[in-house]
C-alpha cells in the first residue's frame, strides 16, 4: 500500500482463514519503506502535471518498488516466497475521480511487474470494478474493518488518518450489507502540505503535533475552510488530492497570509478543522443510526498517520467528548500496517472469485470480484501451486 500522502510503501505478511463472517486474519510481519525524496516529489509531481510517458514509465518503477517491498516483508517474517499464495497490491493513485465524466481511477505500480520479481500471482487494480458497477471506487478497506474491529455489542467507528480521511460504522453485530463507510475530507494532507512549504521542504510534517499545540486556531479562516462542498455532501462519498491537494493547499496559505498568520496558528487551525470535518460528519450522518444506550458505548478506534500525532486525538476527544477514543494498537494492529491487510484480505477473496466491496459505502450497484490477477507459469521458480 502506498497511501494518498506518498511518503513510502507498507508490506505485511498476514495469514488468512475462513471465509464470510468467519474469515480470521493474523498479522505475522510488517515492513515500511520510505520512498526518497527524488521519488516522492517524482510521484506527486505525475498526479497533476505528468505526461503520458512520466505516468508510464513511473508504472514500471514503482511496481519494482512493491515488489522489493513485498520480499523484504518476506526476509523479516523469514517467509520464503514459495508459501505464499497472493500479493495484493493497491498501487500508488495517481488520480481518482469518481464525478468525472466518465467516473474514472489509475493508480500505478505495474503488477505484473510485481509477479514477474517475486514469481508470486499478484492481485491489484481494485477500485475500477466498483466503479464500473456505477460505485466509486472508494473506500475498499470497510471489508476489512468489518472482518477485524466489529464487536457483537459495542457501535464501532473506525476512523483512518491518512493523507485523507475516512470512517467506516461498525453497528453491533453488523452483517457487511449494513456497514456505512465515506470519506470525511482531508486527514494529514493539507498539514503536512503546510509544513512542507513553511520548512522550504526541509520537514515532511509536524511530528507529535508540536507546532499546532504552540499555536491558536484562526477562527476566521476556519469558517473559510469549513465552507468546503464536499462536506455537505451525503455519503457515499469519496475524495482526494484533487479537492484538497496541491491547489488547495496554495488556497489556504494565500488566506493564511492575508491574516497574518504564523506557522503555528496555520497548524492549528489545519488541525482543528480535520477534528471539526470528523465530528461533524459523525454528528451528521453516525449519530442519528444510534440508540441513547448506543451511543454511550461507542468507540472511535484511529489509525493512520494521524494517530500519532497527539494534537489532532486531543482535538477529536474534544469535539466528540464521550466517545471512548481508542487506535489500531489497541487492538494489536500497527497503525502503519492497517491499509495494507487490508489489501492481503481483499486479494485473498478475489483469489477465490468472492466479491468484497461494500455497495453501501462506495455506491455500487451490487457486490463485485475486485482487483486483476496476474497469474504466474508452474514453472517460476518461488511459484508453489498448493490451495489457500
Amino acid at each position: 500500500m502506498s497511501g494518498t500522502s506518498a511518503d513510502g510503501i507498507d508490506a505485511v505478511l498476514a495469514e488468512v482463514r475462513g471465509s464470510g463472517p468467519a474469515i480470521r486474519a493474523r498479522l505475522l510481519a510488517w515492513v515500511h519503506r520510505p520512498f526518497q525524496k527524488k521519488l516522492r516529489r517524482r510521484v506527486l509531481a505525475a498526479c497533476f502535471r505528468g505526461s503520458t510517458a512520466e505516468v508510464c514509465e513511473l508504472n514500471f518503477l514503482l511496481g519494482g518498488h512493491f515488489a522489493r517491498a513485498a520480499l523484504a516483508v518476506m526476509r523479516k517474517a523469514g517467509c520464503p516466497p514459495g508459501r505464499i499464495a497472493v500479493i495484493g497490491s493497491h498501487g500508488q493513485t495517481i488520480h481518482h475521480l469518481p464525478g468525472g465524466r466518465p467516473p474514472s481511477t489509475l493508480q500505478v505500480g505495474e503488477p505484473a511487474v510485481i509477479a514477474e520479481r517475486t514469481g508470486i500471482p499478484t492481485i491489484a487494480d481494485f477500485r475500477v470494478a466498483d466503479m464500473a458497477a456505477g460505485g466509486q471506487g472508494a473506500p475498499l478497506v470497510p471489508f476489512a474493518d468489518w472482518v477485524l474491529l466489529r464487536d457483537g455489542t459495542r457501535p464501532r467507528i473506525v476512523q483512518n488518518l491518512g493523507g485523507i480521511a475516512n470512517l467506516t460504522f461498525l453497528p453491533p453485530g453488523a452483517g457487511l450489507e449494513s456497514v456505512t463507510a465515506f470519506d470525511t475530507g482531508p486527514g494529514n494532507l493539507l498539514l503536512d502540505g503546510a509544513v512542507r512549504e513553511l520548512s522550504g521542504g526541509r520537514r515532511a510534517m509536524d511530528r507529535d503535533g508540536r507546532m499546532a499545540a504552540r499555536g491558536r486556531v484562526s477562527e476566521g479562516l476556519l469558517r473559510e475552510l469549513l465552507r468546503h462542498p464536499f462536506l455537505r455532501r451525503r455519503p457515499p462519498k469519496t475524495t482526494g488530492r484533487e479537492a484538497f491537494g496541491e491547489a488547495y493547499l496554495q488556497e489556504v496559505l494565500r488566506a493564511a497570509r492575508k491574516l497574518r498568520l504564523d506557522g503555528p496558528d496555520l497548524l492549528a487551525t489545519l488541525t482543528e478543522y480535520t477534528a471539526v470535518t470528523i465530528a461533524e460528519a459523525c454528528h451528521r450522518f453516525v449519530f442519528p443510526r444510534l440508540a441513547p444506550v448506543g451511543k454511550r458505548l461507542l468507540q472511535m478506534i484511529v489509525g493512520g498517520g494521524g494517530a500519532r500525532n497527539p494534537s489532532l486525538l486531543a482535538r477529536l476527544r474534544f469535539h466528540l467528548a464521550g466517545v471512548e477514543i481508542l487506535t489500531h494498537a489497541d487492538f494489536g494492529i500497527p497503525d502503519q500496517a492497517k491499509e495494507a491487510l487490508a489489501f492481503a484480505l481483499l486479494a485473498r477473496e478475489t483469489l477465490h472469485g468472492r466479491p468484497s466491496n461494500v455497495p453501501s459505502a462506495t455506491g455500487a450497484r451490487h457486490p463485485v470480484v475486485l482487483g486483476k490477477l496476474i497469474a504466474v507459469p508452474d514453472s517460476s521458480p518461488h511459484h508453489d501451486p498448493r490451495s489457500f
